[in-house]
C-alpha cells in the first residue's frame, strides 16, 4: 500500500510529523516518561506500520501475536487480551482492500465455514454456559473471517514472496527453540505445544524448503534445521507429534520419489537410537516410559482412556447441539478455565481429540459443517496429491500447504487445538487451511481420459534461488 502514496505526501507527512512530536515532547512530557504510555505509543505505530504495509507486514503480526500470547517467555504479557484486536482489525482493513480490488471471490468452503460458526451460534444459544459459549463463537467468527480476507490478500498474486517469507519464519522458529531448550528454557510452554508446533509447522515446511530449494548453502540450512526440528520432536515426547512428524515425513518423501532422502534419514535416525542405547541405555527405557507408555500406564492409549470417557459422556449427556463451543461440564473454559479472550493457547488434551472436542461442543447437528469443512479440505489435499504425482511440481505452494494440513488433521486426532481459535496453532492451522482453498489444483475434464490440472489464484511454482 505504501508504494501507492505519492512521494510529496510521505515527505510532507514526515515534516508536519516532527514539530507535531517536539510539540506534544515539550507540552505533555508524561508521555515520554510513562512506560505504559511507552508501550502503547509504539504498539499503535506497529499497528499503524502493519495496515501501512498490509500484505507484507500485517500476517505475520498476527502470527506472533498469537505466539506470543501463548508461549512461556516475558515477551508475551499483554498480546493475551491485544491478539483479537489486532484480528479484528486485520478483518476490517482486509475486508475493505478486498471490496476495492474486487480481486478475490467467495465459494463453496467459506460458506460451509460461514455455516459452522452458525452451528457454534446455535449450541452457544442452548449452552448453559452462554457466556463462554459466545465468546468462543466470536473468536472463531474473527479467525475464519480474517484466514478469508487477510490472507488471501496478503498471498494471492505475490506467491513467491509470501512463501519464502513462511520458509525464513519457519527456519527462525526452530532455530529459536532449539537455543531456548539447549539453555534450560521450555519457551512453548509445555511437551505438547513443543510437538504440536514442531510437527505441523516446523518438519512439513522445512522438508518442503529442503526439496525446492538448488541452492546449496540453503539446502544444508534448511536440512540441518530440519534435523534440529525432528530432535525438538523427539526432546518433547509427545507421541501425537512424533507419529505425526513421521508418518508426514515419509510421505512427503515417497510422493516426490525423495527415496533415496527418506532412506539416509531412517538410516541417520537408527545410527543416533544405536548410539544413544550404546552409551546411555537408560535413556531408552526413560523413553519408552514416557513416549509409548505414558508414565508406566501399561497400554498405549491408558493416559487418553480417561479424557476420551470424558468427552463421550458429554456427548451423551448433550448429543445434538452441543455443551457449547469451548465449555466443559462444570461451566469453565476448555482452555485452562479462562474467558475465550484470555486464553493462553496452549496445546491441551482436555477432550483427548479435537474432533471429540467439537462433537462435545455443538452437538451432532452443529457438526455437520466443520464435518463438511474438513471433508472440502481432505478433498483438496487429495487433488494435490493426484496433481504431485508429475514430475516438477513440488514447488507449488499448494503441496507444503497439503502436507501441513495433513499433520494438522493427523495430530488434532489426539490433541485438543484444531477448533479453539486462542490458540495459535489454530490459528496457523485455518489460515492456510482458507489458503490452501485458493491455492489446490482442480480438474478439468479434457475428452475420456486426459485430465487438465488448473491451479486457483494467481500460483506459481517458488523459483529456486540464485
Amino acid at each position: 500500500m505504501i508504494e501507492r502514496v505519492p512521494r510529496p505526501v510521505l515527505i510532507a507527512g514526515v515534516l508536519l510529523a516532527i514539530p507535531a512530536l517536539a510539540y506534544i515532547a515539550y507540552s505533555r512530557p508524561w508521555y515520554f516518561t510513562s512506560q505504559s504510555y511507552m508501550v502503547q505509543l509504539i504498539s499503535l505505530e506497529v499497528l499503524l506500520l502493519a495496515i501501512w504495509m498490509y500484505r507484507k507486514v500485517f500476517f505475520p503480526l498476527v502470527l506472533v501475536t498469537f505466539l506470543f500470547a501463548g508461549i512461556n517467555l516475558p515477551v508475551g504479557t499483554g498480546w493475551t487480551a491485544a491478539r483479537w484486536a489486532v484480528l479484528g482489525l486485520g478483518v476490517l482493513v482486509g475486508s475493505l482492500i478486498m471490496i476495492r480490488e474486487r480481486q478475490q471471490s467467495f465459494g463453496l468452503f467459506h460458506a460451509v465455514a460461514f455455516f459452522a460458526v452458525l452451528a457454534a451460534l446455535v449450541s452457544a444459544a442452548v449452552s448453559l454456559y452462554p457466556d463462554i459459549a459466545l465468546l468462543k463463537v466470536l473468536s472463531i467468527l474473527l479467525l475464519f473471517g480474517y484466514a478469508a480476507t487477510g490472507v488471501r490478500v496478503a498471498a494471492i498474486g505475490r506467491e513467491n514472496n509470501f512463501f519464502r517469507g513462511l520458509l525464513l519464519g519457519t527456519e527462525i522458529l526452530v532455530g529459536a527453540n532449539f537455543l531456548f531448550y539447549a539453555v534450560g528454557i521450555e519457551a512453548m510452554g509445555n511437551p505438547n505445544s513443543l510437538g504440536a508446533v514442531m510437527c505441523i509447522v516446523g518438519a512439513p515446511i522445512l522438508l518442503w524448503g529442503v526439496l525446492i530449494d538448488g541452492n546449496r548453502n540453503l539446502y544444508r540450512r534448511r536440512l540441518l534445521l530440519y534435523g534440529l526440528c525432528m530432535y525438538l520432536v523427539f526432546l518433547s515426547h509427545s507421541r501425537a507429534g512424533i507419529a505425526t512428524a513421521l508418518l508426514c515425513s515419509t510421505m512427503f518423501c515417497v510422493l516426490v520419489r525423495k527415496y533415496k532422502l527418506l532412506m539416509q534419514g531412517a538410516i541417520t535416525l537408527g545410527i543416533l537410537l544405536a548410539a544413544v542405547g550404546l552409551f546411555r541405555p537408560t535413556a531408552i527405557s526413560s523413553l519408552t516410559s514416557s513416549v509409548l507408555y505414558k508414565n508406566n500406564s501399561g497400554t498405549l492409549f491408558a493416559s487418553r482412556i480417561s479424557p476420551w470417557q470424558s468427552a463421550m459422556d458429554n456427548i451423551r449427556e448433550h448429543p445434538w447441539f452441543g455443551m457449547g463451543l469451548g465449555t466443559t461440564a462444570n461451566g469453565t473454559d476448555a482452555d485452562d478455565g479462562q474467558p475465550s479472550v484470555a486464553s493462553t493457547g496452549a496445546v491441551t488434551a482436555e477432550h483427548g481429540s479435537s474432533y471429540l472436542a467439537i462433537l462435545a461442543g455443538v452437538g451432532v447437528v452443529g457438526a455437520i459443517p466443520f464435518a463438511l469443512l474438513l471433508a472440502l479440505l481432505i478433498a483438496n489435499v487429495v487433488r494435490t496429491i493426484l496433481f504431485l504425482r508429475e514430475p516438477g511440481r513440488v514447488g507449488h505452494p499448494a503441496v507444503v500447504l497439503a502436507i501441513v494440513m495433513v499433520a494438522g488433521m493427523l495430530h488434532a486426532a489426539f490433541e485438543d487445538w484444531m477448533f479453539a481459535p486462542g490458540n495459535y496453532i489454530c490459528v496457523f492451522f485455518w489460515t492456510f487451511a482458507f489458503l490452501f482453498n485458493d491455492l489446490a489444483p482442480v480438474p478439468t475434464p479434457l475428452g475420456l481420459s486426459r485430465k487438465l490440472w488448473r491451479v486457483q489464484g494467481t500460483m506459481a511454482p517458488i523459483a529456486p534461488s540464485s
